[in-house]
């Protein structure tokens, strides 16, 4: 690379890429100047210089003037120094050039090396500056490759990471596949910005939600809490902030058409949506759905709630392996203990608190996302 072809390249980069031309050059100098020390003796106390107008390199060894020189290559005696410039006294410094005649070729590939490290660096910055804004948002990616611990997603500037506990369980993900996830995180790394995506994050079903139905979009239909247990099942508990939206009918969608589409990017993930209610007690009744419930009471030091449902219902209202009563708890914030009506009669009525170990609440081993 020839001088000029050198300072274009430089007006070039910093028209396009944005990167002031003096950072670039004050870098090319820095390298240069490691790189003569390098190649033709450290020793010298050495000084680079690059004309960004012309590309044109210039190395000078500074000198202090001396009556006696002890070390030629720090020193230079008066008389010589005065041959360069009449003013100079002793003690003075002096800049001598020494530009290596084949120093041209080694000023070149240094250079380039530098540009296209700072160009690297630059790309990075503006990757990682572009993606942390975008942090909660949902993307959509290809699948470069699914490995047992990782499945790394292209981006199209960048790949991306999904680990095991961010992919929804029992979903299977294979080269070439076009994904949706969850911006959960952005890092800077030493090799460049580290993003994470996840399925499995609950704030990726509310990101589902919002681009489904227009009225969370828009404000009237708020999105309260959400409990999920990716790839299984999810309770989303919904407010409308106007009396005439339906805040349920809203996110079920005519004929169930927007729950459904959440449903078919989940693979089949079950999904109650229930209606959020100031009044604790109706609100822990409506997250059981689909059961029915008789009665709640509440013990509010222990923040628990004993529920009593109709005999045939206690299996529905629990769900398989807890789960029903497990998510309802999680989505109210309240431990919950359920009853059958013959249960009650047998203990005689809704007075005692429930025992702890008898209540439904967070399971131990979910992500934290989920807890």
């Amino acid at each position: 690379m020839r001088s000029a072809e050198l300072a274009q390249a430089l007006d070039d980069i910093e028209k396009e890429r944005g990167i002031p031309k003096e950072v670039l050059v004050e870098a090319i100098e820095s390298a240069l100047k490691s790189a003569y020390r390098k190649n033709f003796g450290s020793a010298q106390n050495v000084s680079v210089e690059m004309n960004s107008a012309t590309g044109e390199i210039r190395v000078y060894a500074c000198k202090i003037v001396v009556e006696e020189v002890a070390d030629e290559r720090l020193e230079i005696d008066l008389e010589a120094a005065r041959e360069i410039d009449p003013e100079l006294e002793l003690e003075d410094e002096v800049n001598i050039e020494v530009t290596p005649a084949e120093f041209g070729r080694i000023a070149a590939q240094t250079a380039k090396q530098v540009v296209i490290q700072r160009l690297r660096e630059a790309e990075r910055s503006l990757i990682y500056d572009e993606f942390s804004e975008r942090e909660g948002e949902i993307v959509t990616g290809t699948i470069q490759r699914a490995e047992p611990r990782m499945v790394i997603v292209n981006l199209g500037r960048t790949e991306a990471i999904m680990l095991p506990q961010d992919q929804i369980r029992g979903e299977s993900y294979e080269t070439g596949q076009r994904l949706k996830a969850y911006i959960s995180e952005v890092k800077r790394s030493a090799k460049g910005p580290q993003i994470f995506l996840s399925r499995a994050h609950s704030e990726f079903l509310k990101r589902l939600f919002e681009l489904e139905v227009p009225e969370i979009y828009d404000g009237l239909v708020e999105l309260k809490s959400i409990a999920r247990e990716s790839g299984s099942r999810s309770k989303v508990a919904v407010y409308s902030r106007e009396e005439r939206v339906d805040p349920v009918g809203a996110c079920v969608g005519p004929k169930g058409i927007r729950v459904q589409s959440i449903v078919r990017e989940l693979n089949g993930e079950k999904i109650d949506i229930i209606k959020w209610d100031s009044d604790v007690e109706r609100y822990i009744a409506n997250a059981l759905s689909p059961s029915k419930v008789i009665g709640v009471q509440l013990f509010e030091e222990e923040k628990m709630a004993r529920v009593v449902v109709p005999d045939y219902q206690l299996s529905l209202a629990i769900g398989k392996e807890g789960q029903n009563a497990r998510l309802a708890a999680r989505l109210t914030g309240w431990k919950i203990d359920i009853k059958s009506e013959s249960q009650m009669e047998t203990t005689g009525g809704m007075a005692d608190a429930p025992d702890e170990e008898d209540t439904a609440e967070d399971v131990p081993g979910l992500p934290a996302d989920e807890e």
